[in-house]
């Protein structure tokens, strides 16, 4: 991965990382958080956010988040308050942490996410857990998009509803795939399945789309474009005159009645 790939992702991001700019990147699918240039919270409504992750998904309580936030929300301090209370260890809130981190960042740079603005001083009430260069974040975005249509080039599946297939005899899954399987109610999208389990977001779709090249789940189709209907006559197009016009409802009746 050249600097130049990676950097075509946000030009807009690249230089508030080179001004050491502190404030929120905010696109249609996400906002990136950014203190002396350097990304240190990213949320998206297409994933799940830290809270999902550590309460479905991890060992966190949901009163201990509701708790954490109405206390230090204001402050800026969940993530410390949520250390210095007892109710999670550091370590743990720190992997979770990043995991969202690169999650929404995903696809907050997912093309065609919009246009970018700067709401330069804004803060995340979260407060500081860990940061991570604008590059760093640049760069695993190309990698997962780049993996993504390795494993399956098929982006369809990101927004259908997942479909489970029977497997083949001898075909097994991993524990982590058979909970997906088993949620996979031919309704559920990838991101509804990510919000249910407390999955991030992007490591479900990858999941889906090995499913989908080990035949596991259906793979949709984009529909072949429908061909223009044929132009109507010169004649059809203009004003009718009363005879012309009783014409075409006597034809029409007799075509129905056939």
């Amino acid at each position: 991965m050249t600097a130049t790939t990676a950097t075509a992702v946000s030009p807009l991001l690249t230089r508030l990382a080179a001004e050491r700019a502190t404030g929120a990147l905010l696109r249609d699918r996400g906002t990136l958080f950014l203190e002396d240039g350097r990304i240190v919270h990213a949320e998206s409504p297409a994933t799940p956010g830290l809270d999902v992750l550590l309460t479905t998904g991890g060992g966190l309580a949901p009163e201990r988040w509701r708790e954490a936030v109405d206390r230090a929300g204001a402050r800026r301090q969940v993530a410390r308050f949520l250390v210095d209370s007892g109710g999670l260890a550091g370590g743990e809130l720190e992997i979770c942490h990043l995991a969202a981190m690169f999650d929404a960042a995903f696809f907050a740079l997912s093309p065609g996410s919009g246009p970018s603005r700067f709401r330069r001083g804004a803060t995340h009430w979260i407060g500081s857990v860990r940061s991570v260069p604008a590059a760093a974040i640049e760069r695993e975005t190309c990698r997962r998009r780049e993996l993504l249509d390795a494993v399956w080039p098929y982006p369809q599946l990101d927004t259908a509803p997942v479909v489970p297939r029977p497997a083949a005899p001898g075909q097994t899954v991993t524990s982590r795939q058979r909970i997906l399987l088993h949620h996979a109610d031919g309704v559920r999208t990838p991101a509804d399945l990510a919000w249910l389990l407390g999955r991030p977001a992007f490591h479900t779709l990858l999941d889906v789309r090995r499913l989908a090249a080990a035949g596991l789940v259906e793979t949709p189709h984009a529909l072949a474009p429908q061909p223009p209907a044929a132009p109507l006559p010169d004649w059809m197009t203009q004003d009718q005159s009363p005879d012309v016009a009783l014409l075409r409802r006597l034809r029409d009746a007799l075509e129905a009645s056939l």
